[in-house]
């Protein structure tokens, strides 16, 4: 065993004696030791209730077998983070998960390991340490949040709450219907109930073959999800035994999968960010061009909020996502042999799906698009690309040509949306948030729902070389690369210039002579770090752009520790 090397012989003796100060007996210590990776906190909602699902982990590994032992990481809230200097922490939270991750497990020789994540930067953060530490691991999520009530039953989210600021701000609610959308969205513990960050990525932890069947979509506060928890605790067991690695899990094809979901659920456009960056620690590149692609031969099989009205609790309704899976494979969409932590393939796992509902599952020959949910633009604005949530936008913005309204921060961005100077063909820039620039990549879900909430979100169009949310929608166009910080084109924008967006097309351009755009980059300088001490400074110097999924430079993910 890994932890052998911490446990065995007379020179261990020391060693032995602290695990029993930790009240472990002899047959305790004796078996693998596997830690059990907690994300919990006190103010992420998706996390209050974390303990219970780590217990039902620890049950499950204790009945085959082994010795848990729960550890902790980091966690920050974007809902909370959201339109102040926190969410500048939201991304970089991310290296800090995996590399806590990676020092807790490494610097104990566990064995094994459980992740227990929820919310939107710990699931990828906990993929990247998996991948590189690469010793058997399985993971369970927290598990969705019901959807919200609003009295005569309409279904909200917190998405709806920013959208009701917006529509607060502009006077189509009163004070009354905002307190109500207030206190009626956020109805339980676990991840935001729409298809945003969190429960994209913990779908798409199960279609990478890491999660159980059901990580994803079964609801937190629901008893199938303590049952799923034994089961990991089982199951990491068994992938220990096999020697089933992370890297044999996550290779290459499996990736493919992942994208291929990712564009018939609609996934949130973060999925950009962090299925390279996963990619990265697995040794696997992944170039974001390859999404259209995918896209292109992916049906877009579910519209969940904030697209349309169904949420996460009506997809595993539905059937959860083996029944998309099924779906998908009904046009071979998927490589269906790869192994995953069931110990069963990827089609074995999904042999009895079955879709239960083709309103919240469109059957594969009837999907809400011929064309997957994310697309990659490109152009003089976007040279290395650009993505927006094609599913999320209205049909009459799929092509827009409008006015650049430039804004060298977000804060300037919202003064003005909420101050009621953007108008309908606007194209709102927003740029200096990017990775280096921000720093940190905010995401900004406060300026797309305002516009949203005040009903032009089939006028206007925003643009960013930050982020948005997955609850975000409209022709929300973020990650554009290189960012505005590293002299990208977004930077040499001006007042009043004619920006020209075809997201059917893939094209995102200046309307401006290339002469002038040269004459504009030789002109432009790199302004002042916003950040010159603490980890932000520290992550602005080394982090790349978005187009390669925010990863830092000149790294490379080390190999497996051996004995």
């Amino acid at each position: 065993m890994r932890s052998d090397k911490a446990k065995l012989g007379v020179e261990r003796a020391p060693h032995r004696s602290l695990m029993k100060a930790l009240g472990l007996n002899d047959r305790e210590i004796g078996q693998p030791l596997i830690a059990v990776v907690n994300s919990k906190n006190g103010i992420i909602p998706g996390h209050v209730h974390l303990d219970r699902i780590v217990d039902a982990v620890k049950a499950g590994v204790r009945s085959a077998g082994g010795t848990p032992i729960e550890i902790p990481t980091i966690g920050v809230c974007d809902g909370i983070a959201m339109g102040h200097a926190g969410m500048n922490y939201s991304l970089p939270s991310r290296e800090l998960i995996a590399d806590s991750i990676e020092i807790m497990v490494n610097g104990h020789a566990f064995d094994a390991i459980v992740m227990v994540p929820n919310c939107d930067k710990i699931v990828p953060g906990m993929l990247m340490a998996a991948a590189r530490i690469n010793i058997p691991t399985v993971f369970v999520s927290g598990g969705p949040m019901l959807a919200g009530k609003l009295p005569g039953g309409k279904a909200i989210s917190l998405s709806n709450v920013f959208e009701a600021v917006g529509a607060h701000s502009v006077g189509k609610m009163s004070d009354e219907e905002l307190s109500l959308y207030e206190d009626s969205a956020c109805p339980t513990c676990g991840s935001c109930s729409g298809m945003f960050t969190a429960n994209s990525m913990n779908i798409l932890t199960e279609v990478l073959g890491m999660g159980l069947p059901g990580n994803g979509t079964i609801p937190a506060v629901y008893a199938a999800r303590d049952r799923l928890a034994k089961d990991a605790g089982y199951a990491v067991m068994e992938v220990l035994e096999k020697q089933l690695l992370p890297r044999d899990i996550m290779n290459e094809r499996a990736f493919e999968n992942a994208l291929t979901a990712d564009m018939a659920l609609g996934c949130s456009t973060n999925s950009m960010l962090h299925l390279p960056a996963i990619a990265h620690e697995a040794g696997v590149q992944l170039d974001i061009s390859k999404a259209n692609a995918v896209s292109a031969r992916t049906p877009n099989l579910c519209h969940l909020a904030p697209a349309g009205a169904h949420h996460i609790e009506d997809l595993y309704a539905a059937g959860g996502v083996s029944a998309v899976l099924k779906e998908l494979s009904k046009k071979n969409l998927l490589h269906l042999d790869l192994p995953t932590v069931t110990g069963k393939t990827v089609g074995e796992n999904i042999a009895k799906a079955v879709n239960l509902d083709p309103e919240v599952i469109r059957p594969i020959d009837n999907p809400w698009s011929a064309s997957g949910g994310i697309a990659v633009l490109y152009g003089n604005l976007a040279p290395d690309g650009a993505v927006v949530k094609r599913s999320a936008v209205a049909p009459e913005m799929m092509q827009h040509q409008g006015p650049a309204r430039v804004f060298d921060s977000e804060d300037a961005a919202i003064a003005a949306i909420m101050g009621g100077k953007i108008r309908k063909k606007d194209v709102v820039v927003i740029r200096y948030e990017g990775p280096k620039g921000g720093p940190g990549m905010k995401e900004m879900l406060s300026p797309t729902s305002a516009i949203a909430g005040m009903g032009l979100d089939k006028d206007v169009a925003l643009m960013t070389d930050g982020r948005f949310s997955g609850a975000t929608r409209g022709a929300s166009i973020g990650h554009i690369s290189p960012e505005a910080a590293e002299g990208g084109p977004i930077a040499l924008v001006q007042e009043g210039d004619s920006i020209t967006i075809d997201i059917d097309r893939g094209i995102l351009k200046l309307d401006i002579p290339e002469e002038e755009m040269n004459a504009r980059r030789t002109a432009w300088r790199a302004p002042e770090p916003k950040q010159r001490s603490g980890y932000l400074a520290r992550y602005a110097e080394m982090v790349t752009s978005a187009s390669t999924g925010a990863v830092f430079r000149n790294t490379q993910s080390p190999q497996r520790l051996e004995d």
